[in-house]
């Protein structure tokens, strides 16, 4: 790397090979979270194919651990990989990442099924999920820092804002994709074999990306570096070992990117989950809505990138913590409105209260499906949550089995026909089975979705340049990566668990909301304090 291509980087003059590093750095990274996503998205078929004829208690370990394995290693992923970004260059890791990544999605689809390989099965898909999750942690830092530093100096965020695209849009590659085989195949066929067809796929998505890579050349700022023997040889020492790149480190996960994560995963993920487990939206109606919003809010990804190029990372960012914190009750509270209707007025009229000895009422969080919750209280509690019912706790005196009064009726647990008797009950006492489709206000839930992905795009559109400008050249790699992957890995990532706890421990569907609220909350305050402004900072400097 000559001094001339240096300066000709720092002027910010762009050449056509430069502009082709964003379209393949995003163009991979949208096909990396697509292989990732398609598992969220095909989770009950998986759980039919693989955990069936295990006993209950182990299908429920099974299924969750496989959910939450990608997100759980994502850190260690970033701590491997970081380090390889550091010591050997931007380039050659991410091609490694992607084709883990790849590799692993493609041998889903060639999975035997639990009827015709037993235990081994479930047990291998956990690995190819694990080999997932590795493989992300160390994609995202890759191509975000890449752009970055090919990037011209004042634009940084509008570039760097493609990479953010690419996690919505592989989702929405991933719902479109699923929806459109399902629909041509028909359920049973689908439910068969055809949920392979998305695996199957990412062979040809993996070839196209590795090749278009393959063309790019090593990022200037890494490859000067290297020039002048300023890498580091113990990026992770220097990074976490040291307190002052460690104190950036820690201000980046509690004052980026864990609002960043719960605003992401609360307006996306959780959403889905709202509307199809709690509302009872059919599924393929939730995935249409969901992609329509994700449709119409994408563009907004750019917007904001190329805005914080202009006022700053720093207000858009905060000002997306802000929105959720102020309007998360409401935007949830109208989706039930008018997603379904009939749930709303059942919530407003039919009062449901459980009494049960509270030494027996656990905090049922259980994000890997190794807890075990077996008490009367806590059945009671699982029951009225999958039915979406609100509740009262009443304590009772110690050693009482739980009851639940719904209206004037009373069921005790610990009868056989106590879950087929509480759902006859609640259906009686107005609570909708499912939401009924007839009645969905389809533009106005629409609309509230967009609003979320809006307040994603505000929070995710600027944080790739936000992260790279924090950190100097020689731990760039590291030091962005593990702060990004546990706040989205694991803040994020166990959304779905933790907010199932905290609505099963106080009995309201919507207080689940506290856990992105709380999070968003702090992110904002320490944002605001202690994290500073970084447009106009210089990327160059080798730390």
């Amino acid at each position: 790397m000559t001094a001339m291509t240096a300066n000709t980087y720092r002027e910010g003059k762009m050449t056509s090979e430069e502009r082709m590093v964003i379209f393949a750095s995003s163009l991979g990274t949208v096909f990396e979270w697509y292989d990732f996503y398609i598992y969220g998205t095909l989770a009950p078929i998986l759980a039919a194919t693989f955990f069936s004829g295990v006993n209950p208690t182990a299908a429920f370990i099974f299924t969750l651990l496989a959910f939450a394995a990608g997100f759980a290693v994502r850190p260690f992923g970033a701590l491997f990989f970081g380090r390889l970004g550091d010591i050997i260059g931007r380039k050659y890791t991410f091609l490694i990442t992607m084709s883990l990544m790849g590799v692993g999605t493609f041998f889903i689809g060639l999975l035997p099924s639990y009827a015709s390989a037993g235990i081994t099965a479930p047990i291998i898909l956990i690995c190819l999920r694990l080999a997932q999750g590795l493989a992300l942690g160390g994609e995202y830092g890759g191509a975000a820092i890449y752009v970055a530093e090919h990037a011209p100096p004042n634009k940084r965020g509008l570039y760097t804002s493609w990479i953010q695209t690419t996690a919505t849009l592989g989702l929405f590659m991933a719902l479109l994709l699923v929806l459109g085989i399902r629909t041509t195949q028909g359920e049973p066929d689908f439910a068969a074999w055809g949920w392979r067809i998305p695996f199957l796929l990412s062979a040809v998505l993996l070839g196209v990306s590795i090749w278009i890579r393959l063309k790019l050349q090593e990022s200037p700022v890494f490859a000067r570096m290297k020039e002048l023997g300023k890498q580091s040889k113990r990026p992770l020492t220097e990074a976490f070992g040291e307190w002052g790149n460690a104190k950036i480190a820690i201000l980046a996960l509690f004052g980026a990117t864990a609002g960043e994560a719960v605003i992401w995963y609360g307006g996306q993920f959780y959403a889905l989950f709202f509307l199809t487990l709690t509302l009872k939206v059919p599924a393929i109606n939730a995935q249409i809505m969901i992609a329509t919003s994700l449709l119409l809010g994408t563009p907004f990804f750019i917007i904001f990138g190329w805005l914080s190029d202009k006022i700053g990372r720093k207000p858009i960012i905060l000002a997306g913590f802000a929105l959720g914190v102020v309007t998360y009750f409401p935007i949830f509270q109208g989706l039930t409105h008018f997603a379904n209707p009939k749930l709303e007025a059942a919530l407003a009229s039919s009062p449901v209260t459980v009494t049960a000895d509270p030494a027996e009422c656990s905090f049922q969080f259980n994000p890997v499906g190794v807890a075990k919750f077996t008490t009367s209280c806590d059945i009671a509690k699982s029951a009225l949550v999958s039915r979406s019912v609100n509740y009262q706790n009443e304590a009772a005196p110690a050693g009482t089995k739980a009851s639940v009064k719904v209206g004037d009726t009373v069921i005790q647990t610990g009868t056989p026909d106590f879950v087929k008797n509480l759902g006859e009950a609640i259906t009686k006492h107005g609570y909708p089975p499912s939401a009924n489709t007839a009645e969905i206000n389809y533009p106005m839930t629409i609309l509230l979705l967009t609003i979320l992905v809006i307040y994603v795009t505000l929070v995710y559109a600027p944080i790739a340049a936000w992260l790279v400008e924090l950190f100097p050249t020689r731990i760039r790699y590291s030091g962005l990566s593990l702060p990004y992957h546990i706040g989205n890995g694991w803040f994020g990532g166990f959304l779905p668990a933790t907010v199932f706890a905290i609505v099963a421990a106080t009995g309201n569907i919507y207080s689940g909301l506290w856990y992105p609220i709380v999070v968003a909350a702090m992110s904002f305050v320490v944002g605001l304090i202690f994290l500073p402004e970084t447009k106009d900072r210089d990327i160059t400097h080798m730390g």
